[in-house]
């Protein structure tokens, strides 16, 4: 076998090198430009990717900022209304419907007649002077009444918040239970315990004259005028406009409103000492003045009989009253 002759190796060798430098020359651009090809498309999804993620954030930005405006608008529309209508029922009728009175007008002012009427039978029987036989019917007469239907309304307003979390659970088991919500009011209106049962019950009578879900709840308010009744309606409202899970929402508010009544009640625990030490310093001047007339009576009469003395007495309401508006703010807190 003839020996291979090593200049041919050598120039086979270098023409090798030459043919693929000479490609590669000839490639380079196209190779290059391919990768810039490549880069730039990846970047390209890159940026699309980023801008579908910024249009995303932005649509969630602006979905949360209309529910926000949404909030607002009713939080804002509500409050207008309950003023307005606050100011338009402020009348004695509204007022023995939040007491859950089923007495007429005209007999709610018998009974303030007859309690005048006994007030200055009372005045004359102790003797008293002509014009405290005047001012006391007409300040019994019309204050006894009002005090006591303010008093009852604030009882049963206090009945509904302690039963209303509980009607809300049954609302949100209902639903989830696939009950449309307007049978779940239904049930409540039918099934509850009162002051919940009637006040519902006036949410489906104002369904039935033709008013929607929203708005009945809206003037649920009407009757019974507390924050709570308020957040119901909104969170309903909210939900008719924007959709949602209802079941969750009044869920959240059920324990928003147990935690407000914890609250409370902490709150009056804590002040209670507060409280009374207010109430003592303010019957302290009464106590004493009776236990002064008892031993010596001589002593008090001069401010009963005397101008000088009608005149500090009347000074001495004056500021008593002050003194015991100043104490009942201090420890009143209002949540």
């Amino acid at each position: 076998m003839a020996a291979v002759d090593p200049l041919v190796l050598i120039v086979a060798f270098l023409t090798a090198i030459a043919g693929a430098a000479f490609a590669y020359v000839i490639l380079f651009s196209r190779i290059e430009q391919d990768k810039k090809t490549t880069q730039r498309v990846s970047r390209l999804a890159a940026s699309q990717t980023d801008r579908n993620n910024v249009k995303v954030a932005r649509d969630r930005v602006q979905e949360l900022s209309k529910r926000r405006k949404s909030v607002q608008d009713n939080l804002k529309d509500l409050e207008k209304q309950q003023q307005e209508k606050h100011r338009r029922n402020l009348s004695m009728k509204a007022r023995l419907s939040r007491a859950g009175l089923s007495i007429s007008l005209q007999r709610f002012y018998l009974i303030c007649g007859i309690t005048a009427f006994i007030a200055a039978l009372m005045m004359l029987l102790v003797g008293a002077p002509f014009l405290v036989v005047l001012a006391a019917p007409a300040v019994i007469g019309v204050g006894l009444p009002r005090w006591v239907l303010g008093f009852l309304i604030k009882r049963r307003q206090d009945k509904f918040l302690e039963e209303l979390p509980n009607a809300l659970d049954v609302i949100v088991r209902s639903i989830k239970s696939g009950l449309p919500v307007n049978d779940a009011v239904r049930m409540i209106a039918t099934e509850g315990r009162e002051p919940v049962k009637s006040e519902f019950r006036r949410v489906i009578e104002s369904q039935q004259v033709g008013l929607s879900l929203p708005e009945a709840c809206a003037r649920l308010t009407l009757s019974m005028p507390v924050q709570e009744v308020s957040f119901f309606a909104i969170v309903i409202a909210i939900q008719s406009q924007a959709g949602g899970n209802l079941s969750e929402a009044l869920a959240n508010l059920s324990r928003v409103l147990r935690e407000r009544r914890k609250m409370k009640a902490k709150v009056s625990a804590l002040s209670m000492e507060a409280k009374a030490s207010a109430c003592i310093i303010g019957a302290l001047p009464f106590i004493v003045a009776t236990l002064v007339y008892l031993t010596s009576p001589n002593y008090m009469l001069i401010l009963f009989t005397d101008p000088r003395g009608h005149l500090i007495m009347a000074a001495s309401a004056v500021w008593m009253s002050i003194g015991i508006f100043i104490m009942r703010n201090m420890v009143n807190f209002e949540i």
